[in-house]
């Protein structure tokens, strides 16, 4: 059955079930998505040893799924909107798990890579559909609740994610090493595709929309002549044709920003709503969610390596020393929407990017004091207060962005700020090679490891504290008092009006 986005107002009992299985079902599926993300980079170390992967290769693992879900995420949302969101989230998490297992049984590097490619871009499917199901099935008065449910699996993924990685590969289930956490999602997709299309509603746009593929083409254009030359330069010497691609990246996106205008003017449905960028507080937020997508792709990677190779830790040591972190992120993000932001506004944000700045820094100089025998519970402080200070950027980033865009744009608006973000994480990981790899030589003794991945680790880190510092000063831009999300406005508007708009928000770890 087919339906629009308009409200359930009072659900018949079986109707009711329904809706909360429904719930519980794309819930699942971000979790997936979200633990897949933060269970890969811990097992980046196991993965090189057994498949004896270059730099490069463990980069792509990383950042070719980043990429394809970058590039793919407003496609995925907008394909939704046209063809059905119960439809294509079922494509989508049936084509995540054939991934997974492609991922899990992958002979090669070579098939890992192009297998996580994949991955990417079945997330990118699957996961723009979640929200726009919930908006679809759940009456306007509820969805406050159900929210705050996705909000704890978030917060649940980012804590269990590193420690199952570390668990399953230290356990070496049926001497399979690694390949356990791409595994264990064959279980969870499968029953989540049989119970979905048991369950969850189908649900359309409410006008007819056209897939803009000649955007989608040069979006995918442009970041490829990006991120490509970027992560592979190093290894292949920094050759004339990486330079002359990336340069001409931008000459692709300008293309893309002059199509997409005239798509506007001819047919009302273009891939990107330029428009937005009017918005001089959306436009900032665009800008601060690149360049802090470009420090958590630097840093998660990098302190992986570090921990890994450079100190020598074992998975599960390195993942539970991490989990500090992911309980500083999520104390602090609950505090800063329910206390701080109602009181203090933008400066919460502006002091998130400065505290985090300054767990930085505290890393590096402990990193520097300690050298490689620096243990766990010395890197606790500087972990709590990057974890705090992220805390209060995370969660209340979006309010603040989207404060002043018109609710009509709100999907949009959502589903552009989560893409940039995820090329910000690609853009991050494609960095590695320049501010990490770029540091030691391209052959190292056995005794010269670890002292060049510790030295390698500070000097990323250098980095990563200046990125801060630029977000600091993009904030300036953002509106003093964010208002309240344009979902929670929507929420007090009543129940008997439509969903919202054409392309829902979207729902990125």
């Amino acid at each position: 059955m087919t339906s629009t986005e308009t409200p359930l107002s009072n659900p018949a009992p079986g109707a009711d079930r329904r809706r909360w299985f429904a719930l519980a079902i794309v819930m699942t599926a971000a979790f997936m998505d979200l633990v897949d993300v933060t269970i890969v980079n811990i097992a980046i170390p196991s993965i090189q040893r057994d498949e004896g992967a270059t730099f490069s290769q463990i980069q792509w693992i990383t950042a070719g799924y980043a990429l394809a879900f970058a590039a793919g995420l407003i496609t995925g949302g907008r394909l939704g909107d046209i063809h059905g969101r119960k439809r294509i989230f079922l494509l989508g998490i049936g084509g995540f798990t054939l991934a997974s297992a492609l991922c899990g049984f992958a002979a090669n590097p070579e098939m890992l890579v192009a297998s996580r490619i994949l991955q990417g871009a079945m997330a990118a499917l699957m996961v723009p559909q979640v929200l726009s199901i919930v908006h679809a099935t759940f009456p306007a008065h509820e969805r406050g609740k159900v929210f705050g449910l996705f909000g704890a699996v978030v917060g649940l993924g980012a804590v269990s994610g590193p420690i199952l990685g570390a668990l399953l590969t230290e356990w070496n289930l049926f001497g399979l090493e690694w390949r356990p956490i791409f595994l264990i999602n064959l279980p969870v997709g499968v029953a989540g595709l049989i119970l979905g299309r048991k369950f969850i509603t189908e649900s359309k746009a409410p006008r007819a929309l056209r897939l803009d593929l000649v955007g989608v083409a040069l979006v995918t254009l442009g970041l490829l002549m990006l991120l490509y030359p970027l992560t592979r330069g190093r290894e292949l010497g920094w050759p004339l044709w990486g330079y002359v691609s990336m340069a001409g990246a931008f000459g692709v996106f300008a293309a893309l920003v002059a199509y997409e205008r005239r798509k506007a003017q001819q047919d009302g449905s273009p891939l990107v709503e330029l428009s937005l960028f009017k918005v001089k507080s959306f436009a900032a937020g665009i800008a601060v969610q690149t360049v802090f997508g470009v420090a958590l792709g630097i840093f998660f990677l990098v302190w992986t390596l570090y921990m890994q190779v450079g100190l020598g830790w074992s998975a599960l040591r390195a993942g539970l020393t991490g989990v500090p972190f992911s309980i500083a992120v999520s104390a602090a993000a609950g505090m800063s929407v329910q206390l701080l932001v109602p009181r203090f506004g933008r400066t919460v944000l502006q002091g998130g990017a400065l505290i985090m700045g300054l767990g930085v820094l505290l890393y590096i100089w402990e990193s520097e004091r300690y050298g490689a025998s620096i243990a766990s519970w010395q890197m606790a402080l500087p972990l709590v207060v990057m974890g705090a200070g992220m805390g209060f950027i995370v969660a209340p980033l979006t309010d603040a962005v989207l404060s002043e865009v018109p609710r009509e744009h709100a999907g949009s608006a959502s589903g552009l700020i989560n893409t940039v973000q995820q090329m910000g994480n690609a853009l991050g990981l494609g960095l590695v090679s320049v501010v990490f790899f770029g540091t030691m030589s391209d052959r190292l003794a056995p005794a010269e490891v670890g002292p060049a991945f510790v030295n390698g680790f500070q000097h990323a880190l250098v980095w990563v504290a200046a990125v801060m510092g630029a977000i600091f000063l993009l904030m300036f831009a953002l509106p003093k008092r964010p208002a309240q999300h344009v979902e929670g406005a929507a929420e007090t508007a009543g129940t008997s009006g439509a969903a919202g708009t054409e392309r829902e928000p979207v729902l990125v770890p």
